[in-house]
């Protein structure tokens, strides 16, 4: 038996197939599977595209994902436990933190998993890439991409010089402070109005009550550029015309992520523009 034994773990290391049971990371994981968007991003910058066995579907959304060309190179999947099953994975990243019907089914199968959490701001950001890096093998490459984050970021003039921004959303959704569009806002010099007004993470702010505010910028998605349906509707109100507007894809905000210098970048550089008269 032991002979055995010996035998099905050498030929396990030369062929990398999982032990059932053995839920400890592997140094180098070879067949990664992700259970989110903002996990599929975090792995398209830091693993090799040799090691990822399956992104979800929404990572080649250009609408959702801000790595939506880099994801047309790896495979994508439903994410359903069957699937996941079917792969065999090595390691599984971005699975819910709470139990959930999919982990429910993979629970008895012992998948090795590597912590992730939503990040709601650069310094989380950070943890989370040295995190991410360490489990798929790529320490190095985490750190060598935090270097360039930080850099690219120090070079960001604080264009905001202290002006208020409302992210306005469809419907009248407000966000507020603690989250990653209220980070960005500080970084680039903009005072949020949801926190001036006291509001919550998530509020909705009627067009009256926009109006009295009267920020100095409204903050919006590109997506709501035009009216698509009542909910962008309120957008476009003649109330608003006169109130200038910032743009960033809902791509580059909607998972905080290597993205986020990009979102910065540019928030600052239309900050900038405003302020010339451009």
């Amino acid at each position: 038996m032991l002979r055995i034994l010996l035998l099905f773990a050498a030929l396990t290391a030369a062929t990398g197939a999982r032990v059932p049971g053995d839920t400890r990371m592997p140094a180098h994981p070879a067949r990664i599977v992700s259970l989110n968007l903002c996990s599929d991003q975090y792995l398209l910058a830091l693993a090799d595209p040799g090691q990822i066995a399956a992104l979800t579907r929404y990572a080649r959304d250009p609408q959702m994902s801000a790595a939506a060309e880099q994801a047309k190179a790896v495979p994508v999947f439903n994410a359903t436990a069957e699937e996941v099953l079917a792969l065999d994975p090595d390691l599984v990243i971005g699975a819910p933190a709470r139990r959930s019907g999919i982990m429910a089914v993979l629970a008895p199968q012992h998948y090795p998993t590597a912590p992730f959490h939503p990040t709601e701001n650069y310094a989380e950001i950070v943890a989370q890439i040295r995190t991410v890096a360490k489990a798929v093998g790529h320490a190095g490459r985490g750190e060598a991409l935090i270097a360039r984050m930080d850099a690219e970021l120090a070079r960001l003039p604080r264009s905001g010089a202290g002006r208020v921004a409302a992210y306005y959303q469809r419907r009248g959704y407000l966000t507020g402070t603690g989250t990653l569009i209220d980070d960005l806002m500080t970084r680039t010099g903009l005072v949020n109005l949801a926190g001036k007004l006291g509001k919550p993470a998530l509020s909705q702010l009627s067009l009256e009550e926009m109006v009295v505010a009267r920020p100095d910028y409204l903050l919006v998605e590109d997506s709501t550029a035009l009216v698509a349906d009542q909910g962008t509707e309120l957008l476009h109100h003649p109330a608003l015309r006169d109130i200038p507007r910032l743009h960033l894809p809902q791509a580059w905000t909607v998972c905080g992520g290597p993205a986020y210098v990009l979102a910065a970048r540019s928030l600052a550089a239309q900050l900038g523009k405003r302020r010339k008269g451009v």
